[in-house]
């Protein structure tokens, strides 16, 4: 069973669409008990730091998520609060990893938002998946690239498309919204 981190903030049916067609069986609760006994827990996001933080911590999850021990994939916003520190709202986030997140400059046009080209990859989520594939971003804030990084993209600026440590995984892009190559990312953390 895999558990959405429930939590008002995030695209969690979206996720778990796509674990449908997977044939993953998954259930979206925020719900302690639940959460921990899962075999696997996906952490979504989709919009503000720091309200999104408020939402954890009345929940009590900003305390639970970081001492899971099944693996845990955050994805974009969820990403993001797996850091330590959010320059939207000047958010401190879970800890998890140790780099901050920060606003990408107006160089270009922000958000960042389309299909873009990972490279650097070196993740057990990338097994099978060929180097410089296309995946699905939104976001206005990026993760600095740091020794967590294991897959990099660039926009303005390069950044970490992805991290690891330890049990925990992060997507700065959005799998459930990557296709193909996104379900196969998915099938891969459903392996682990």
């Amino acid at each position: 069973m895999i558990a959405i981190i429930k939590y008002n903030g995030g695209n969690v049916h979206s996720v778990q669409n796509a674990l449908n067609r997977l044939n993953a069986e998954s259930i979206i609760t925020d719900d302690f008990e639940l959460i921990q006994k899962a075999d696997k827990v996906i952490f979504p996001g989709v919009g503000e730091a720091s309200s999104t933080m408020n939402l954890l911590k009345e929940k009590g999850l900003d305390k639970l998520i970081p001492n899971l021990k099944q693996p845990v994939l955050g994805i974009c916003l969820g990403m993001q609060l797996m850091c330590k520190n959010n320059e939207e709202g000047d958010t401190e986030g879970l800890g998890i990893f140790d780099i901050n997140v920060k606003k990408f400059p107006p160089k270009d046009i922000v958000p960042h938002m389309g299909w873009n080209t990972i490279s650097e990859i070196k993740s057990p989520l990338f097994s099978g998946i060929e180097k410089k594939n296309d995946l699905y971003f939104v976001h206005s804030y990026y993760c600095e690239l740091s020794e967590y990084t294991t897959s990099v993209c660039d926009y303005i600026l390069p950044f970490s498309a992805s991290l690891q440590k330890d049990n925990f995984f992060a997507t700065q892009f959005h799998p459930e919204k990557s296709g193909k190559i996104g379900a196969e990312l998915l099938n891969n953390f459903l392996k682990l």
